[in-house]
């Protein structure tokens, strides 16, 4: 008995009355690593939402500068290349990929939104490519 005394006599004496702090701190840094977990997620998707936007505006100008290619084949490259990437890019068919050719250019937009992650962020995407049509030249 006179053991147990002398032993919470010193865990008293040196700072072992804080009983139950550790269950404080961590709730209060809890909410602090929360956000940054779920923003870094949220920043990765919005990089690969871009990457996915420009991948396929790069597909659609591929596309669209082949000689004689139809009107649509870049927009219609760029809808294939979407629909086959998953869902990091979302709305991106309300508009819908554009393509717009001219004598000597292609040009090819692609616009949606990225994945939401964190409830109520929402990140607009909207990435360009440009190409050179092709064309015969005489040697």
């Amino acid at each position: 008995m006179r053991v147990r005394r002398s032993c919470l006599a010193l865990r008293r004496r040196l700072g072992g009355t804080d009983r139950g702090a550790n269950p404080v701190e961590l709730a209060v840094v809890m909410p602090v690593i929360f956000v940054l977990l779920f923003g870094a997620i949220q920043v990765a998707a919005v990089f690969i939402a871009r990457s996915t936007a420009m991948h396929a505006a790069q597909s659609g100008v591929n596309a669209q500068r082949v000689l004689n290619a139809p009107p649509d084949a870049g927009a219609d490259r760029a809808r294939r290349f979407l629909a086959a990437a998953g869902g990091w890019l979302v709305d991106w068919d309300s508009p819908g990929p554009s393509c717009q050719t001219d004598a000597a250019d292609v040009t090819c937009t692609v616009r949606g939104r990225s994945l939401s992650v964190v409830p109520g962020v929402d990140f607009p995407i909207s990435e360009s490519a440009h190409g050179t049509v092709e064309r015969w030249t005489e040697p």
